[in-house]
């Protein structure tokens, strides 16, 4: 082999090295976009809290997988009916029993994931869950469930309480609605 053979060689060598590299960085960024858009604060929090930014995306990655393995379902007409008639029991009763109204409001929701699918064992794996469907709100989640359990420390205040309520409600309501199961069904 002459020498302008090997050189010819090696330039394409590495131009396919180089378009490689090009389709590979294209890739990562592409994944990138669509989990920030996907995920939204969530996205953020998950980065900042993680080693680095492909391992953050990796546990976002493998949320999504988890919720696509389930069977998440729309509530019926009646379970819908029958949980905003709880909630609203649990908005009254705040006035009279704050604690015992985030406190039942904290079991409402998990009850409603239940209905709808959702595995509700530990709260950091219901928050992961509900953060690919609900991304918005799954903040809302972890700030009411920290309130309910300073409540329990005795460390709340009726302020404290009533913002849980808030942010609860805020949640509840995302999960009476069927967007989410629509979205899912639409991308099968």
């Amino acid at each position: 082999m002459d020498k302008s053979m090997v050189i010819i060689l090696i330039v394409a060598v590495v131009a396919v090295l180089a378009i490689v590299a090009a389709i590979w960085m294209y890739m990562q960024k592409r994944r990138t976009e669509q989990l920030r858009s996907r995920f939204g604060p969530e996205y953020v929090r998950v980065v900042e809290t993680g080693e680095d930014r492909r391992q953050a995306e990796s546990v976002l990655e493998e949320r999504q997988k988890r919720i696509e393995s389930l069977d998440i379902q729309p509530l019926s007409n009646e379970d819908r009916q029958r949980f905003s008639n709880a909630w609203t029991q649990q908005q009254a009763r705040f006035v009279d029993d704050p604690k015992g109204a985030v406190a039942e409001a904290d079991r409402l929701i998990s009850e409603v994931m239940k209905t709808r699918g959702y595995p509700v064992g530990d709260f950091d794996q219901r928050a992961a869950d509900i953060s690919v469907d609900h991304p918005i709100v799954v903040e809302n989640y972890r700030f009411a469930h920290e309130m309910a359990i300073k409540d329990r420390r005795g460390e709340a205040g009726t302020e404290d309480l009533r913002k849980a309520m808030v942010h609860y409600k805020a949640l509840f309501e995302e999960l009476l609605q069927n967007r989410a199961v629509a979205a899912k069904e639409g991308r099968r």
